[in-house]
């Protein structure tokens, strides 16, 4: 019931900004994977569903910070919560989004690393423009933070299948929380900030590009 409640607040606020006249902004939704009762992966160090959470508080502070507030940024959660997929979608719909970002921790063997992203497999209008958002965030991870890229790739994720008709959206699985390496850099909210504020500047690009 909680999690239903915070939700319809949500899009109640949601309603109430956009009856008033402001600006136009690039409208921006970052869905911070799993919460609540579902952590997702857990790592050697810590659980994907706090990573995530992390990393989604950080671009909206970055968002202010440095660009003060050019962005209309929304968050599917702002709290160890947990969201029906179908409700984050709907989120983004509703609003009218420039871009849908999910942001997920990947897990496997010992030896995996690095960071992958997916676009939407199904074709629709904004496939080709997730491709190009993707593309410019994994730049940022491999040639600013030295990640290794595991490149963009296309999935039937649930919110990216809802997403391609709509918006462009993508899923960024930022590293592996299995392997020693990057579950250490995670551990550090240092870093959180730092891998947050590279989705941004990938982000920002993507916006202000004429793709």
């Amino acid at each position: 019931m909680v999690k239903n409640v915070c939700f319809l607040l949500i899009l109640l606020k949601i309603g109430l900004l956009s009856a008033q006249n402001y600006p136009l902004k690039k409208i921006v939704v970052i869905d911070p994977g799993h919460g609540g009762k579902d952590s997702g992966a857990v790592g050697l160090r810590n659980h994907e569903k706090d990573i995530t959470l992390g990393i989604a508080l950080a671009l909206k502070a970055w968002n202010s910070i440095l660009f003060e507030n050019e962005l209309e940024m929304h968050l599917t959660r702002y709290s160890d919560t947990l969201i029906d997929l179908s409700d984050r979608s709907r989120m983004a719909k509703m609003l009218h989004a420039d871009a849908f970002i999910s942001i997920h921790c990947n897990a496997a063997n010992k030896s995996a690393r690095g960071i992958e992203v997916f676009v939407p497999k199904k074709k629709g209008a904004f496939q080709a423009q997730s491709y190009y958002l993707g593309q410019w965030i994994l730049n940022e991870f491999q040639f600013k933070l030295n990640f290794v890229s595991r490149g963009v790739k296309e999935a039937r994720f649930q919110v990216l299948a809802q997403a391609v008709a709509n918006y462009p959206a993508i899923l960024i699985e930022i590293g592996f929380i299995t392997h020693e390496d990057e579950a250490h850099y995670f551990s550090k909210e240092q870093h959180l900030k730092a891998v947050a504020l590279a989705i941004l500047m990938g982000l920002k690009q993507h916006l202000n590009s004429k793709l």
